[in-house]
């Protein structure tokens, strides 16, 4: 099928702060080898082989007399000391008073809240930690405002929610902490310790986009993610399958609307596992000159509002038909 958008070109300033080091060969693209993800963007630019590139769009924000007022720049926070007293809990009262409080107007109105064992490979190198659960907290961005990317509107709405998904996440650390149990807060665009996309898909948030983001049945993909670790007793909430894969699999939207032509119709081999990967080297510069783009997550057919729930009964409806066709397994 023939392309609508023409593809967009990187102009030479970008290309020359891109500089010779490959994002995808950083990423692990083609590779069979597990390994733990290498930092790539979002900390400190000194530590990280595309720094130039995140300081010129850093500059540009700043510049921006509208987007610096929501730009964190003095991002302190002091933690609330941990109580020397634990509270008692099983680990499903705690799943249900931490959604409580999360959901409540003291912890920010987070719209949902998904807890997973922390696993080793979605740490980056050399940023584990020691502590045993993940609570991923979901923040619902303005369909509206999205919608106008890749201008500046849209790129102040992801930074209202990225900012509200850190306070929540702060906050929720904070009460679990004053409870007597160890808890970090961590919040986007700033890279915490580990990739919250895979452990947010393990909780049961949705399921992996072809625009390389989390498709969820209540949200779509209008939403971010951030992020409390903790070792207080908690019990996993189970993954959510409704059948996103075959569905992006038949879709072209977001590969089309994508002006740097960084969204593959097929799924890639990275370190070790196959999936929906958007290319860094292609994506980058775009998003490095139209304050964070955003194009994909607004069109994509589940981010219409009311969509997503319709969609996925859809979807779930269609895979039970299938498994019901499929032939029964033969035994010897």
């Amino acid at each position: 099928m023939e392309r609508r958008t023409p593809v967009w070109e990187a102009p030479g300033e970008i290309v020359e702060l891109m500089g010779e080091v490959s994002g995808n060969e950083l990423n692990g693209w083609g590779s069979s080898e597990s390994r733990q993800p290498t930092l790539v963007m979002w900390a400190h630019p000194a530590t990280i082989a595309h720094g130039p590139v995140q300081v010129r769009m850093t500059e540009e924000f700043l510049a921006h007399p509208q987007l610096r007022t929501v730009l964190r720049t003095d991002d302190r926070h002091e933690p609330a000391p941990v109580d020397p007293h634990r509270i008692d809990r099983t680990p499903a009262e705690w799943l249900a008073d931490i959604t409580e409080f999360a959901t409540s107007e003291q912890g920010h109105s987070v719209e949902l809240v998904a807890v997973v064992a922390a696993r080793r490979e979605w740490f980056f190198e050399g940023r584990e930690s020691g502590l045993p659960w993940a609570i991923l907290l979901a923040v619902a961005m303005d369909h509206g405002e999205l919608s106008t990317a890749p201008e500046y509107t849209s790129a102040m709405e992801v930074h209202r929610q990225y900012n509200r998904g850190t306070a929540a996440a702060r906050a929720l650390a904070d009460w679990i902490r004053s409870r007597g149990f160890e808890a970090v807060g961590h919040g986007g665009p700033g890279a915490g310790p580990m990739q919250m996309v895979p452990a947010a898909i393990a909780a049961g948030l949705g399921e992996l986009g072809k625009h390389g983001s989390i498709i969820n049945s209540e949200l779509g993909s209008s939403f971010r993610l951030a992020l409390v670790l903790t070792d207080a007793p908690l019990v996993a909430t189970p993954p959510d399958t409704f059948g996103v894969d075959e569905f992006c699999s038949g879709c072209r939207v977001c590969t089309d609307a994508c002006p740097p032509d960084a969204i593959a119709p097929d799924k890639r081999l990275v370190r070790g596992t196959e999936k929906w990967a958007v290319d860094f080297d292609r994506c980058l510069p775009y998003f490095a000159v139209s304050y964070g783009c955003g194009i994909c997550i607004a069109v994509c057919p589940w981010s219409t509002p009311g969509a997503a729930p319709r969609l996925a009964d859809n979807m779930r409806r269609k895979l039970a038909r299938d498994q019901a066709d499929e032939p029964p397994a033969q035994t010897n």
